[in-house]
């Protein structure tokens, strides 16, 4: 990431808050993008600070024996919510299925806590024996897994898709498409044929909408991000919409009030 990029700083809660605001929005989930102990700590503590961040999905070494411990500490905390690793850097496709992994997927039962998926589409199909595998753990798919956007190329994405859909302990986040699209040089009608495929397969009841902000700000501003999945909500009735821009996270998350 060079120099230059917009998101090489530090980005807070202040900075958040008044997009928020302006899309009509009162919290968020916070997620980790590094792979520490210390920033699951950091972002309990904005928590702590702020009140826009009603959860956080942190990190915890999984493969580590000693896990449960970790995540006891931080399911300690009324605000942590969920686990996520960075799947989609692993060099070996297959590193969600390894047993030390799934030692510590299992773990999360224990503390009731959720578990993001962040992964290419390449991965759909060792993420779908994974939550086949834990049929009573929560999954949300991050970024609808990443589809090639700017190519236009929907297959095999689309069938793996309604394959993970049919498990009916996964969500889909409806995010994370801007910077799979050509940089700002994209139009909302790029997005419409994946959305509408995840729309089909997942339903109003498990379709979240997340920003994947700052991240987002490397081929649109937050305020363009929100509208594009904003816009195409206007097909649905206001409740599915009410469901899909708050309150199936609110009950996926298990956030309190």
């Amino acid at each position: 990431m060079g120099p230059d990029w917009p998101i090489r700083r530090d980005f807070l809660p202040a900075d958040l808050s008044p997009l928020l605001a302006a899309a009509g929005l009162d919290g968020c989930v916070a997620v980790q993008a590094r792979q520490s102990l210390a920033e699951s700590r950091a972002l309990l503590k904005m928590a702590d600070e702020s009140p826009i961040i009603k959860g956080v999905v942190g990190w915890v070494d999984l493969r580590d024996e000693r896990a449960g411990d970790q995540l006891g500490e931080f399911s300690s905390h009324p605000r942590f919510s969920g686990v996520r690793h960075v799947l989609q850097d692993e060099p070996d496709d297959q590193f969600m299925l390894r047993p030390d992994f799934l030692r510590g997927i299992a773990e999360l039962a224990r503390f009731d806590l959720a578990y993001d998926i962040l992964i290419f589409p390449k991965h759909l199909p060792p993420a779908l024996e994974l939550v086949r595998r834990f049929p009573a753990q929560r999954f949300v798919l991050d970024h609808i897994a990443k589809p090639f956007i700017k190519d236009g190329v929907i297959s095999p994405w689309r069938e793996d898709i309604r394959a993970l859909a049919a498990e009916k302990n996964v969500v889909c986040k409806v995010s994370g498409m801007v910077t799979e699209a050509s940089w700002g040089k994209w139009d909302k009608q790029d997005f419409r044929p994946f959305l509408d495929v995840v729309l089909d397969a997942f339903g109003e009841d498990r379709l979240m909408y997340g920003s994947d902000w700052p991240v987002c700000l490397l081929s649109a501003p937050y305020e363009r991000t929100f509208r594009l999945v904003n816009d195409w909500l206007d097909q649905l009735p206001e409740t599915a919409r009410a469901k899909i821009l708050g309150e199936n996270a609110v009950r996926f998350y298990r956030l309190k009030p």
